[in-house]
């Protein structure tokens, strides 16, 4: 996970290891954390190839003609992409410890969370943008408070500690990356009226996967400002 980036011109790694998967991943990025939450927690042996996100191998595209992170590899040459179906993917192909729902229903309620919860992503995204060009961003921001306030009065309907239940489940961890950016991005205030959110991210703090993920909002803030402005030290700030 501290590997540098590859870049333009690296040479491609060589086959997988039996008995691993491969993400290619980028440290400071939200969809390819969802995939790394989801081999911590359930144990999957693994090895992180970082991509430069600003200046990309010509052969990443070749995994991924989209050019974007993660994807999984595996030693049978199996590649898949975008964060939910690496997600599942993983679930599917290690059913020990199962993240998401056996039962349909109960699966295709976090699939319908999830889709909601794609608008408060596009808003966060919006919101740092603007901000990096010193926009009003006040009428975004009172746009995420109305989301914020959906899934506040959704989880006090549940009463349970998590979206999935009283313990973590799939839909927590595809969401969290963007919770844990929320003071990077100076969006905690939001938070202020939505107590039982506040509480879940306690919660979810604790998680030992999320743990093993995690960055500073001091790291985050400093990737934000080098990667919006094209800098291709971003994706290595720190290291």
């Amino acid at each position: 996970m501290s590997a540098k980036a590859l870049t333009k011109g690296s040479p491609a790694p060589g086959p997988v290891p039996a008995g691993v998967v491969r993400v290619y991943s980028m440290r400071f990025c939200p969809f390819a954390q969802r995939t790394r939450l989801v081999l911590e927690a359930k144990g999957i042996k693994y090895e992180v190839i970082n991509i430069n996100l600003v200046n990309k191998p010509d052969w990443f595209f070749e995994k991924n003609a989209l050019g974007l992170v993660p994807v999984l590899e595996t030693c049978q040459n199996e590649l898949v992409y975008d964060s939910p179906i690496t997600c599942e993917f993983l679930d599917d192909k290690y059913p020990a410890k199962r993240l998401l729902p056996t039962d349909p229903y109960e699966k295709a309620k976090q699939k319908m969370l999830l889709e909601h919860f794609s608008k408060m992503v596009s808003y966060m995204y919006k919101i740092s943008v603007e901000k990096s060009k010193s926009m009003d961003i006040s009428k975004m921001e009172e746009e995420l408070q109305v989301q914020l306030g959906n899934f506040e009065k959704k989880l006090a309907g549940l009463k349970t500690r998590f979206f999935g239940g009283d313990t973590v489940t799939m839909i927590d961890y595809l969401m969290w990356p963007w919770f844990e950016r929320m003071e990077a991005f100076s969006l905690n205030k939001l938070l202020e009226q939505t107590p039982k959110l506040k509480q879940w991210m306690q919660h979810m703090e604790q998680d030992p996967a999320t743990k093993a993920t995690a960055h500073s909002a001091e790291a985050y803030r400093g990737f934000y400002e080098l990667y919006l402005k094209g800098n291709p030290e971003a994706c290595d700030y720190l290291l």
